[in-house]
C-alpha cells in the first residue's frame, strides 16, 4: 500500500470518527430532551410564519424522529453499516443545514440554532463554520466510503441497527413520560435561582452609544457625547445602539407575579427559608389534567404542613378558571413568563421543590412525589433532600445499557470473523498440501 493510500485512508477515517461523534451527540441530547427540540422546531415555525398551519403533534414527533435519525447515522458510520447509503444520507443532511445555517448567521432570525440542544450553545457563525467542516468531511467520506472498515460483519449489522433505533426511540419515550436524564438549563437539581439571577462583581456591563442629532442653520449633523456642541445647535433627535453585550446571568427573565398585575413576589418565593412548591404549567390549555387527584393531594400535604405553594402559567384567566372548574384546583395561580416556565421543566405540569431559592427536586406529572396529609414532614421522607443521580451514574446507565453490549458484539464478531478466517486458512492449506502431494506421487510414478 503506498503512502499516499496510507495517507487518504487515515484523514477518510478521522472525518469518520468526528462526523459520526458529532452526530451522536447531537442526536442524543436532542432525543432526550424532545420538548426541546419542538420548541426550537416551533421557533423556526414562527419565523417563517408557519407555525400556525403545523399542529403541536407533527412538531413533537418531527423532533423525535430528528434525534433519532441524527443518533441512527451517527452510530450506522462509526460501525460501517451500509456505508455507501449512510455517507450518502450524512452528506444529504448537511447539504442542507450548511446553507440553513448560512441563513440563520447573516439574517440572525434565532439567537441560538439548538443543534446541539441545551448542552452545547454555539453562536449562529459558529454553528455554521462547524457545519461547513462537517459539510466538508462528508464529501470525502461519501467518496471514499470502502476505506472504512467494518466493525461488525454483514450478518450481524442487524442487531446494531435494531438494538440503536429501539434504544433511541425508548429514550425519548421515557424522556417524554418523565423527563430528560441530563437538565442542561439554568432550573436544573441543586441550581440556586437567586443566584443564578446575579451579575458577578467586575463583570462586564453591557455597553450603549448614543449618537444626537442637531441642527444648525438648516444643516443636521450627528454628534457623541464627546463632541456635543455648544447651545447653537438646535436638538432634533437621538438614537441609543448597544454596542457591547456585556454579562448575561443564566437567569434573566424569572419573575412571578400576582395574576391582576397587583404584586410582585418573586423576591418574597426566592427568599422564603424553607420549602416551597411551584406547580408549573406554560398552558394550562394543553395541560395533562390525568393526575390532577395527585397534585390536589399535594396541595392539601402543604397546606396541613405550611409549605407555600404556587402555581404558574402563562395563560389567560379564561385558561385558569377553565382548570380549576375541571380539576376542583383550590391553589393560587400566578403569572410567568411562556418560554421561562418551558425552560425550568419540560412537562406539563410539572412540579418543582424548592428550599432557600435551590432546586432540591423536579418531577412529571406522570411522577409526582406520593405525598399526603399522613406523611411526615419534608426533611424526614426521601424527597426533602436532592433527588436524582449525578451526571456519572446516569452516563454509567447507557454505558451499562447500549454501549456495552455494541463493544461485546463487536468483540464476538471480531473474534468469530477471525476464528473462521483460521479454519479457512488451514482448509486451504489442507487442500494445498493434499494437490502437492497427489503431484509429488504423479511424477514419482512417471520416473518409474
Amino acid at each position: 500500500m503506498g503512502a499516499g493510500k496510507i495517507i487518504t485512508r487515515l484523514c477518510v477515517n478521522l472525518c469518520r470518527l468526528a462526523v459520526s461523534l458529532t452526530f451522536i451527540f447531537s442526536g442524543y441530547v436532542k432525543a432526550v430532551d424532545p420538548l426541546g427540540t419542538q420548541y426550537k422546531l416551533q421557533d423556526y415555525l414562527e419565523v417563517l410564519q408557519l407555525a400556525q398551519y403545523i399542529p403541536d403533534y407533527l412538531t413533537l414527533a418531527a423532533s423525535v424522529l430528528l434525534g433519532a435519525a441524527e443518533f441512527c447515522l451517527g452510530v450506522f458510520l462509526l460501525f460501517a453499516i451500509r456505508r455507501r447509503l449512510v455517507t450518502r444520507l450524512i452528506l444529504l443532511f448537511m447539504a442542507v443545514m450548511t446553507p440553513l445555517t448560512l441563513w440563520l448567521a447573516v439574517d440572525n432570525p434565532i439567537e441560538d440554532c439548538g443543534c446541539f440542544g441545551d448542552a452545547v450553545v454555539l453562536t449562529n457563525w459558529e454553528t455554521f463554520y462547524k457545519n461547513v467542516a462537517l459539510l466538508a468531511a462528508s464529501v470525502l467520506l461519501a467518496m471514499r466510503p470502502p476505506m472504512m472498515p467494518k466493525f461488525v460483519s454483514y450478518a450481524n449489522q442487524w442487531i446494531v441497527v435494531n438494538f440503536t433505533i429501539l434504544f433511541i426511540l425508548v429514550s425519548s419515550g421515557l424522556s417524554l413520560y418523565t423527563l430528560p436524564p441530563f437538565d442542561f438549563r439554568p432550573y436544573h437539581v441543586g441550581a440556586n435561582i437567586k443566584e443564578g439571577m446575579e451579575i458577578p462583581e467586575g463583570a462586564p456591563l453591557p455597553e450603549f452609544e448614543t449618537t444626537f442629532i442637531l441642527e444648525k442653520d438648516g444643516v443636521r449633523k450627528e454628534f457623541t457625547i464627546d463632541n456635543y456642541p455648544d447651545s447653537t445647535w438646535t436638538f432634533i433627535d437621538s438614537k441609543t445602539i448597544q454596542t457591547a453585550e456585556g454579562y448575561v446571568p443564566p437567569i434573566h427573565d424569572f419573575s412571578i407575579q400576582a395574576t391582576d398585575g397587583s404584586a410582585d413576589i418573586t423576591d418574597s418565593v426566592l427568599n422564603h427559608k424553607g420549602y416551597a412548591f411551584l406547580l408549573v404549567s406554560p398552558h394550562l390549555e394543553y395541560a395533562d389534567d390525568s393526575n390532577f387527584g395527585e397534585i390536589d393531594g399535594i396541595y392539601e400535604y402543604s397546606l396541613d404542613r405550611k409549605y407555600p405553594f404556587y402555581a404558574l402559567t402563562a395563560s389567560t384567566d379564561e385558561a385558569i378558571r377553565h382548570w380549576r372548574d375541571i380539576t376542583g384546583a383550590e391553589y393560587n395561580f400566578y403569572h410567568t413568563d411562556e418560554t421561562t416556565l418551558k425552560t425550568v421543566i419540560r412537562s406539563n405540569p410539572g412540579l418543582l421543590l424548592i428550599k432557600d431559592g435551590t432546586v432540591i427536586g423536579k418531577w412529571s406529572h406522570n411522577d409526582l412525589p406520593e405525598l399526603d396529609e399522613k406523611s411526615p414532614a419534608l426533611e424526614k421522607t426521601e424527597y426533602g433532600t436532592m433527588t436524582g443521580h449525578s451526571a456519572m451514574t446516569k452516563i454509567s446507565r447507557i454505558l451499562l445499557w447500549y454501549i456495552l453490549p455494541l463493544v461485546l458484539l463487536s468483540l464476538a464478531d471480531r473474534t468469530w470473523q477471525f476464528t473462521r478466517w483460521i479454519r479457512q486458512k488451514e482448509h486451504s492449506n489442507k487442500i494445498y498440501q493434499l494437490l502437492k502431494g497427489k503431484k509429488k506421487n504423479e511424477k514419482e510414478n512417471c520416473s518409474r
